[in-house]
Order: C-alpha cells, then structure tokens, then sequence
C-alpha cells in the first residue's frame, strides 16, 4: 500500500481485466480504503469521483467482480484487478465499456461510425434511463409490454412477406426493424443483450448429438 503513488485527490486508477480472456473490462479509480476493502473481500471496490463515494462493483445489480489478483504497473501509479466477472462491466448491459470502436490505424481517412447491436442497445438503455418527449422508443416503453409484443410480431411477419420475393433491400430493411424491436422487448424484461450472447456460446460450446444410427444389440 505504501508504494502506490496517489494522486491529488488520494486516488489511483485501476484497469479491470478478466483473468480469463484478458478482456479489459472497465476503468476506474480507487482510493485507499476502496483497495483495502478489495483486498479484504476479494470484491471489487472503487471510489466514484462524481459521488464522492465509495462503491462496491455490482452492489445494485447484482454483477459483481470477484478479484483474483491486484497489480501494479512500474511505477506505482496504476493498478490492475484480475477478475472473474459475474454478468457484465458496463452499465449499458455490454461485457465491457470498450465496445466502440474509435478507430482503426491504418485506415486512410476517419472511420465511419460503427453502429451495431451494442450502440444500439446503449441508446436504447439511455432512451429508458433518459425519457425523451417525441422518442418513439419512450413511447413503446411507456406503453408497455402488450404494444411492444405486437411490434415484434407484426415486424417478423414483414420480414417472411419481404423474404418472399420483395428484394435484398427490403429484407434488410424489415430485419433491422425487427432487431430494434426485439431488443426493446429485452429491455422491457430487463434482460441484457449479452445474456442472448451468453446462451448462443452455450449452444455452441454444447455437445453435439450424433445422427448416427443406434446399434441394435
């Protein structure tokens, strides 16, 4: 404790790797007491600068950090918690709070904006936690679970009627509608797009069962 070289305001800031795929899950910044209390628990804690707190990882929903190891760099002034993550990082939902991609060095002149399924969920979490007069998606929320549940259904059914000889275009056109409006119905049910992800990983990762036909013994 004594080697770590504090800040002005008492603070360091700490990298949150996971200890098993190396994923940079988080920054944050620590003080004294939020690194002995990790120590302690093995749970991650931290100090909110804009509180003016400290704070426990998870403490309101449920996604913990189990801390497996904390380090150092060469001089002291940045530390790393190796953890085993309990549900995701970032309070979009995402795994982690790097799911944007900046920029690619290399490419000549900028990038264009990416925007997929993460951003997307992200605006649509801000839209929830945010309310916006005029915002179709608060007023789908504020609606609730019946309007958003005909949505969904009639955006599958556009999607066989355009798959059924209305053109590539127009296909892909009534498949991102129906991938906004799905994802509104995760967030109705509080469910986060990376628990979906989890389970196609475990589908995949599943034992796959044979078509072989079986011995008559």
């Amino acid at each position: 404790m004594e080697r770590i070289e504090w800040d002005e305001q008492g603070l360091v800031p700490v990298i949150v790797q996971d200890a098993r795929t190396s994923e940079v899950l988080m920054l944050a910044y620590a003080n004294a007491e939020a690194l002995a209390r990790t120590l302690e628990s093995s749970e991650a804690h931290f100090w909110s600068r804009s509180r003016q707190a400290l704070w426990r990882k998870g403490e309101t929903s449920g996604h913990t950090q189990r801390v497996l190891e904390v380090r150092c760099d060469c001089d002291a002034d940045v530390l790393l918690y190796l953890v085993e993550p309990r549900g995701p990082a970032c309070h979009t939902g995402e795994r982690t709070c790097f799911f944007r991609t900046l920029a690619k060095p290399g490419d000549a002149g900028p990038e264009e904006e990416r925007f997929g399924i993460p951003e997307l969920v992200a605006l649509l979490r801000d839209r929830k936690e945010h309310p916006r007069e005029g915002s179709y998606t608060c007023a789908l929320l504020a609606a609730g679970e019946n309007l958003i549940l005909k949505k969904v259904a009639e955006e599958a059914v556009e999607v066989v009627i355009a798959a059924k000889g209305e053109g590539h275009e127009r296909l892909i056109s009534e498949v991102a509608d129906l991938v906004y409006h799905v994802l509104v119905l995760l967030l109705q049910q509080d469910i986060g797009w990376p628990e979906v992800e989890a389970e196609l990983a475990r589908r995949h990762q599943a034992p796959r069962k044979s078509n072989a036909p079986k011995e008559s013994g």
